[in-house]
């Protein structure tokens, strides 16, 4: 790489504008359905929740669609974010591998996530919202969004999966150091958590449900929207910087991937990585390989039905086409809590039944070990979720050695697992488990899918 150090410290380098996929996938993506008429549904229809600007985004089939001056001043903070050739890690394994990866735990809440979190907390401000309400898996998302409430003069409240609410206190700590008010979920707050509370009190929660009372408390004020970390097609959109930058940063290293790997639960930081070098691809530049790596305890791209669903457990949002487990499915209390959604993004879904990229769902234990053995090799500590990103990568890297073959690797290390050494402890205390869940309980959640005409 020329000078990389150039690049981190020249904010013109920060991207103009974001991607959007939509404008080069051979086929438009499926439109959002109202639930009660099954008809595509109008984007006055969303207003309840989201600014019109955030709305134009999510319709939006433009190439390009700039990023306003106010968010990017707040993205120089941490972008460009690094990229690294991990040398160390290539040693250890002997492999002809090159592996490089794009470091987003540089960011002040540890993770991709502040990379949409600024952009639509700008928005709602811009659009006189007071208040916005979320929910959060790991707490990387909630951090985050509270991180640039406070930027913004916002007010914030989480719902959090009850789960990850007791496995990490510190990413609870860190969203109240940020002003935000933390709720575990399911809540006796809603009637969405009530109703779960009442079936079951001992709920670990899932972000089904919290995403449910979230969505329940913003429909319910009008000083309040919600806002969402992953999985609608503004958020993807949002986090195309990673993968912008990745390009230029590669072609500084006078290299190219064959083979772009990230970790995908909602779909957000996979898409932010992948989805500018599939657009070069589909423009008629070089091919890449896409792997998206999942957990096998919430094998959504893997093994679920590609179809339409609600987003949330008390079927509260309109229904999109996505990779699905289904509404009602609650995952195991895994580590990755930033993983443990029932479906996956559209965008990410549409491209995976379109053939344009691929899906692996990892065990936990491998994924730790691989992530232990990164930090070993290379100094960083990633977080649970990012873990399975490893993982892919090192599979790949084997891959190559098997094959003789000497390929670029690109993964996206997402976030570091600095709030998150209460799950290498247990890791090491021989407490955690794989665990695949059974067939037939995701069957059970799919039976439950809309009756749309077709799936």
């Amino acid at each position: 790489m020329s000078d990389p150090l150039k690049y981190l410290l020249d904010e013109s380098r920060l991207p103009e504008a974001w991607y959007n996929i939509a404008a080069d996938l051979p086929v438009p993506p499926p439109p959002p359905l109202d639930p009660r008429t099954l008809e595509p549904l109008p984007p006055e229809a969303l207003q309840a929740l989201f600014p019109d600007e955030l709305i134009a985004q999510e319709m939006s089939a433009e190439r390009h669609i700039a990023i306003p001056e106010e968010v990017r001043d707040i993205l120089r903070l941490w972008r460009p974010s690094p990229l690294f050739r991990a040398r160390r890690l290539e040693k250890a394994l002997d492999t002809p591998a090159r592996i490089y990866y794009k470091y987003e735990g540089v960011s002040p809440a540890g993770s991709h996530k502040p990379n949409t979190a600024v952009a639509q907390a700008y928005y709602n401000k811009k659009a006189g919202i007071r208040r916005l309400a979320t929910e959060t898996g790991a707490g990387q998302w909630g951090s985050s969004l509270a991180m640039a409430c406070q930027m913004f003069g916002l007010e914030c409240e989480v719902f959090m999966v009850r789960v990850s609410h007791d496995q990490k206190p510190y990413r609870r700590a860190l969203m109240e150091l940020f002003g935000a008010t933390v709720t575990a979920s399911p809540s006796v707050r809603t009637a969405a958590g009530r109703e779960i509370l009442a079936r079951d009190p001992e709920c670990s929660g899932s972000l089904g449900i919290a995403i449910a009372e979230a969505v329940e408390v913003a429909a319910g004020r009008d000083d309040t929207n919600y806002a969402l970390g992953s999985v609608l097609n503004h958020v993807l959109l949002h986090q195309t910087v990673i993968g912008l930058e990745s390009m230029e940063q590669m072609a500084m290293a006078n290299d190219y991937p064959d083979t772009v790997v990230g970790c995908t639960g909602g779909g957000s930081n996979f898409a932010g990585i992948a989805f500018p070098f599939l657009g070069e691809q589909l423009r008629g530049g070089r091919p890449v390989r896409l792997v998206a790596v999942e957990p096998e305890a919430c094998p959504s791209l893997t093994r679920g039905r590609y179809a339409y669903d609600w987003g949330d457990t008390a079927k509260l949002t309109p229904l999109v086409k996505m990779h699905t487990l289904g509404s009602t499915f609650i995952p195991a209390g895994f580590h990755a809590g930033g993983l443990r959604y029932h479906g996956m993004a559209p965008l990410v879904s549409l491209v995976k039944d379109l053939g344009l990229t691929e899906a692996v769902g990892l065990p936990q234990l491998e994924c730790f070990s691989a992530g232990i053995q990164f930090a070993r090799a290379e100094g960083i500590v990633p977080a649970p979720e990012a873990s399975h990103a490893v993982a892919g990568a090192l599979r790949e890297a084997i891959r190559c050695k098997e094959e003789g073959k000497s390929e670029a690797i690109l993964f996206n290390l997402c976030g570091h697992g600095h709030f998150d050494m209460q799950a290498y402890i247990n890791y090491f205390a021989g407490k955690l488990e794989n665990y695949a869940y059974p067939e037939h309980e995701i069957a059970m959640a799919l039976a439950g899918l809309p009756p749309v005409p077709g799936q």
